[in-house]
C-alpha cells in the first residue's frame, strides 16, 4: 500500500479549513482506487474533474454540493461526481471514503 500524501488542493484549489490525505489503493489503466481523510470542518472547493468519481463513505460524516443542490453522506453511503459536474465535500466529522476514478488521474508510474 502506498504512503498517505497531503491533499492541500483539488483541481488547482486550495482546500478550505485545512488539509486532507490520499493514498492510492489500488490502479489499473482505466481507473483508480483513492482512500481519502479529512479531519472536520475541512472542505473542498467547489470543483469538476474530466473524470467521474464513485464515492463511498466508509466511516464520519459528509455534506457539499453536486450540481448546485446538497448532497449528505453517512458511512455506508455513496454517491457520483460525474465528469464535468461541478461538486464539493465539507467533512462534519472526521472522515474517509473510497473513491473511484475512471479515467485514472493519478499517474500510474
Amino acid at each position: 500500500m502506498t504512503e498517505w500524501t497531503p491533499l492541500r488542493a483539488v483541481e488547482g484549489q486550495a482546500m478550505i479549513g485545512g488539509e486532507g490525505r490520499y493514498r492510492v489503493r489500488g490502479r489499473s489503466e482505466h481507473g483508480v482506487l483513492l482512500e481519502i481523510t479529512y479531519p472536520a470542518g475541512v472542505a473542498s472547493p467547489v470543483h469538476v474533474h474530466d473524470h467521474d468519481s464513485h464515492v463511498y463513505l466508509m466511516r464520519g460524516h459528509v455534506v457539499g454540493t453536486l450540481d448546485g443542490e446538497p448532497v449528505e453522506l453517512r458511512a455506508g453511503e455513496v454517491v457520483v461526481h460525474p465528469r464535468g459536474v461541478p461538486h464539493s465535500v465539507e467533512a462534519v466529522a472526521e472522515s474517509t471514503w473510497l473513491e473511484f476514478k475512471s479515467p485514472p488521474t493519478i499517474p500510474l508510474a
